[in-house]
């Protein structure tokens, strides 16, 4: 199998410019991007998945580090919402032509539903969605919600917090900068979402960090799309068993299909 070809974007001015690796394959549309969750990058077992399956069917496929993740520059602690999204829909303008697939995990599910709804805004919606697990308004409902007072506390007044992680022994910081601009980013208190694209959402019911409840919530939102939930019924939050690998590439190949039509 030929590797995917490598390069870096540059996205930012001054202080704010940082250098974005992106690994792009070139191949029939649509396109698949992936978008990774919190602190993960695109070397992890579903986005390797993806790629092998894309270079199999001739199809292409982009995956890309968030700045402060992976091979990309950048420090992690400049993170926010703001610029996860900036970048990801640069990379999106940049390597792909026609409306896209998005492939979005836990945190970059929620980057993909953000995307989708914007350009259909904007009269250019994407080729489809399919959201893992995805961690809509994780700022606000998956973070701030749940931390008890004495962490709140230590947000606000050292400027971060490190959450235990049972994934990362170094655990997981959660920065006051990404709470406070999170809340410019909550969808979940609107009435209806519209994306103008298909929709199919994979979630384990087993999940301990994004909770079952707020995917079913989102399909409630998107009253006006045409959206499938696929409940795994012993599956956790990250979903790479081999079985949950082969059941996400049946999902976007089909809907790479319905796309293509």
């Amino acid at each position: 199998m030929d590797e995917a070809a490598r390069s870096d974007i540059e996205i930012g001015e001054g202080a704010e410019a940082r250098s974005i690796a992106v690994l792009r394959r070139t191949g029939k549309a649509p396109d698949i991007v992936w978008l990774g969750g919190y602190r993960s990058d695109m070397a992890g077992t579903k986005a390797e998945a993806l790629d092998r399956w894309a270079a199999g069917e001739g199809r292409g496929a982009v995956r890309f580090d968030y700045s402060g993740h992976g091979q990309s520059g950048g420090d992690f602690f400049d993170g926010s919402i703001s610029r996860w999204l900036a970048e990801s829909s640069t990379v999106i303008d940049a390597y792909t032509e026609a409306p896209p697939i998005l492939v979005g995990s836990s945190m970059g599910g929620f980057l993909s539903l953000l995307l989708a709804l914007g350009r259909f805004a904007a009269g250019k919606p994407l080729g489809g969605l399919v959201l893992l697990a995805p961690a809509v308004d994780m700022t606000e409902r998956l973070m701030w919600a749940e931390f008890p007072e004495t962490v709140r506390a230590e947000i606000m007044e050292k400027g971060v917090f490190v959450e235990p992680s049972q994934y990362d022994p170094a655990g997981n910081p959660i920065t006051r900068k990404l709470i406070e601009d999170g809340r410019h980013y909550l969808v979940m208190d609107r009435a209806t979402l519209q994306v103008g694209c298909p929709v199919h959402i994979l979630h384990g019911r087993d999940d301990p960090d994004v909770p079952l409840s707020l995917s079913l919530e989102l399909v409630s939102r998107l009253a006006h799309d045409d959206v499938t939930l696929s409940i795994v019924h012993d599956g956790d939050h990250r979903l790479s068993r081999p079985e949950d690998i082969e059941l996400l590439i049946r999902i976007v190949a089909d809907m790479a299909e319905t796309v293509e039509r």
